[in-house]
């Protein structure tokens, strides 16, 4: 869950560069937080301001499907590991995959709990009092075990659902696995049986006696943005010119 910048957590530092061509306070709608569906397990159930909770799979896909990158947190030997990795999603399954020698993946196909969480950072809430500081966001929390994927069909699948998801078109543009690739390959499958999203928007939130303070408060709103694709230098120059429609028109998830 994406923290208070002062007095929920700590301060945050945000990679540079960033596009800050986001217009203020653009409202993401989303279903209410709960909406016609089952109880959320305790394992998922936002406790600290629940009412920012939403448990329906149309909010948790909508988060899924606006970005790429997720955080596994798995416990391997007694020693708590949280690894970024790529994901993409099939229906009601989340799909990651790395090298068959990775210490991840072999955790995690003996059946070990796991926890992937996803944050979408849309803005800096500046309140008039330091403690009052905060974040827009949008996350997900996604608990179980994930299943190790075996069959070439569905491991073939899998790769193409997370490569469709970072570019879309690239996976029918490349050359496609060869056998020994496979083999070196892992695919999980984690399914988003026990799930659920938390959502911050709008502006500040102060004290009553603090909206008389002359200090400027608001929204600075943030968003990822690709920038020029830049070729290969061993490409040759013929083709280093062609460059692919969908990447002259790529668009980040969270912006398609």
């Amino acid at each position: 869950r994406a923290p208070a910048l002062i007095g929920g957590g700590p301060l945050c530092r945000l990679p540079s560069p960033v596009n800050l061509a986001l217009p203020l306070n653009v409202p993401f709608l989303y279903p209410s937080p709960m909406s016609a569906n089952p109880a959320p397990s305790s394992r998922v159930q936002v406790k600290r301001l629940p009412e920012r909770g939403h448990y329906d799979r149309e909010t948790v896909h909508a988060i899924l499907d606006q970005t790429f990158l997720c955080h596994v947190g798995f416990v391997a030997d007694g020693q708590p590991f949280v690894i970024p990795t790529g994901f993409g999603r099939d229906g009601e399954v989340l799909y990651i995959h790395g090298s068959a020698a990775s210490r991840m993946l072999r955790s995690l196909a003996e059946g070990i709990p796991v926890c992937v969480t996803v944050t979408l950072l849309d803005g800096l809430v500046l309140a008039r009092s330091v403690f009052h500081h905060s974040m827009n966001y949008r996350s997900v929390v996604i608990v179980g075990t994930a299943r190790p994927v075996t069959e070439r069909e569905e491991m073939l699948r899998a790769l193409r659902a997370i490569s469709e998801q970072i570019v879309p078109g690239r996976w029918d543009d490349a050359r496609q696995p060869t056998d020994q690739e496979m083999k070196a390959t892992s695919v999980l499958s984690l399914p988003l049986a026990e799930c659920s999203a938390k959502i911050r928007t709008g502006p500040p939130k102060d004290e009553k006696e603090d909206y008389a303070l002359p200090v400027w408060a608001g929204v600075l709103p943030l968003r990822v943005a690709a920038a020029a694709p830049e070729a290969d230098p061993v490409l040759p120059p013929a083709i280093a010119k062609q460059v692919p429609a969908y990447l002259q028109n790529y668009r980040t998830p969270g912006s398609r």
